[in-house]
């Protein structure tokens, strides 16, 4: 395999096991500061109960997105040298705001918040998590801000071969970050929903520590309400904009080949790539145009037009990422959010009416939604750094011209397998204290009830 080749599996490899632990982080510090707000305000003590159980959660999380966090840093010196040099002076600006400032802030008023506990006052206690929530989320946009650029590039000219940024406010308010990031801060509100959700409904089943966790299902119901209506209401914006923005993307991810108006919305497809046509497919006509321009007309340009275009503007080439896997990313990602809407719904309906716990195909259900949002994220994300290929940042440099020259096939393979090692421990370690210390519950709550027959068999996945 070739240097480029090994190197993008890599990246990919590491920035996916990395992505698995950021949403839940940025979702469920705030569930965390909402649940210690509640106890400072009325003074009962299971909201302090429960800002220590999801919080010990939550600082399990963190610590593993922080020690995978730092690893993507050092790829794009080692095996991106290339881009480096291209982008170094843009991409290293929000790189930087967001360790001195939003990683310093996250981690400065995490430490007062783990060892202020009865030290410190109980509304500046309270605040140190807020804090800890903004700096996450703070941290979010800025690497955001980072990548949109790799998205679409605002504010630079090019100068002596390499891109120099002339207007940082250009940076700052690029509009694709308007989009991607309140995208990708919901989506990771709603894994923390669920995950708060799904947990207590073990518990739930279980009869275990009941007031304790209809009170955790009741706050997880309502954040995840809320902002899996969000995600989907600003990723069907982002779809609208990305058709403008990034017209070869959105067109990859509906395996949409030919230009059309009305332009149909592909289901399913059998994508023969090679000739770059769909030998199969079950579409619905003017979908597609409907979901860019909120009517049943509208042209959409295909990929051959488009790639055309691009042939045109830049020179010869293959300006067509991967169909196959950017279409079946992106539906997965829909039927995966589908379902949480449905789970959603159908929770709230229960829980309005009191009948939630005397569903326990529904409780055992909330328990493997779990892993869905993961789904959902890793898919989204998958389509949008694949969606861009073959460019590394969009329209400027292809990704061949961004990897290392000095760096040999043998050393990142290597380097790979270590990484892959490394961190196949650290999941193992990972899911092994987050099993033991949910089941174990809140330690100084005293169970409640005993197992019922329909919770037998309700073990979280072991």
């Amino acid at each position: 395999m070739s240097e480029l080749l090994l190197a993008r599996w890599q990246f990919g490899i590491t920035s996916v096991y990395h992505f698995l632990f950021v949403p839940l982080t940025l979702g469920l510090s705030i569930l965390v500061a909402i649940m210690e707000t509640m106890y400072v305000r009325t003074g009962n003590e299971t909201y302090r109960k429960m800002t220590k159980f999801w919080g010990k959660l939550f600082l399990i999380n963190f610590a593993m997105g922080v020690v995978t966090g730092i690893v993507q840093e050092f790829h794009f010196g080692m095996n991106w040298s290339g881009y480096s040099r291209f982008v170094g002076d843009i991409f290293g600006a929000p790189l930087a705001i967001e360790a001195l400032l939003a990683f310093f802030l996250e981690s400065t008023f995490l430490g007062l918040w783990i060892f202020g506990w009865d030290k410190l006052p109980k509304k500046l206690h309270a605040l140190s998590i807020w804090m800890v929530a903004i700096g996450s989320n703070l941290s979010a946009l800025w690497i955001l801000i980072a990548n949109s650029f790799m998205q679409e590039p605002v504010g630079y000219i090019i100068r002596n071969g390499r891109a120099e940024m002339t207007d940082f406010f250009a940076l700052i308010t690029n509009p694709h970050v308007f989009y991607q990031f309140p995208h990708t801060v919901f989506g990771g509100y709603v894994t923390a929903a669920f995950f708060v959700m799904g947990i207590s409904a073990y518990h739930l089943l279980r009869k275990n520590h009941l007031d304790f966790f209809r009170r955790s299902f009741k706050i997880g119901l309502i954040f995840g309400v809320i902002s899996v209506f969000a995600v989907t209401g600003v990723g069907h914006l982002q779809g609208q904009y990305l058709a403008e923005s990034q017209p070869m993307k959105m067109a990859a991810a509906e395996a949409h080949w030919e230009t059309a108006n009305p332009a149909p919305l592909v289901l399913l497809a059998s994508i023969d790539e090679k000739n770059r046509s769909n030998s199969f497919e079950v579409a619905i006509p003017g979908l597609q145009s409907f979901m860019i321009y909120n009517r049943f007309d509208g042209e959409v340009k295909g990929i051959n037009e488009l790639q055309a275009e691009a042939e045109a503007q830049y020179g010869p080439g293959n300006y067509i990422p991967p169909v196959t896997p950017v279409f079946w990313s992106f539906r997965i990602m829909v039927a995966a959010g589908s379902w949480l809407v449905l789970m959603a719904l159908l929770s709230l309906y229960l829980w309005k009416t009191g009948r939630l716990e005397t569903k326990p195909l529904v409780l055992k259900a909330l328990i493997w939604t779990i892993p869905i949002p993961y789904i959902a994220n890793s898919t989204g994300w998958y389509m949008a750094e694949v969606g861009r290929q073959p460019w590394i940042v969009y329209g400027l440099q292809r990704v061949e011209a961004a990897v290392s020259p000095s760096v040999s096939a043998g050393e990142i393979l290597t380097t790979m397998i270590g990484f892959t090692l490394v961190y196949g421990v650290l999941a193992v370690v990972d899911l092994y204290l987050l099993l033991k210390f949910i089941k174990q519950g809140p330690s100084d709550t005293a169970a409640v009830g005993t197992v019922d027959s329909s919770a037998k068999g309700v073990s979280l996945w072991t």
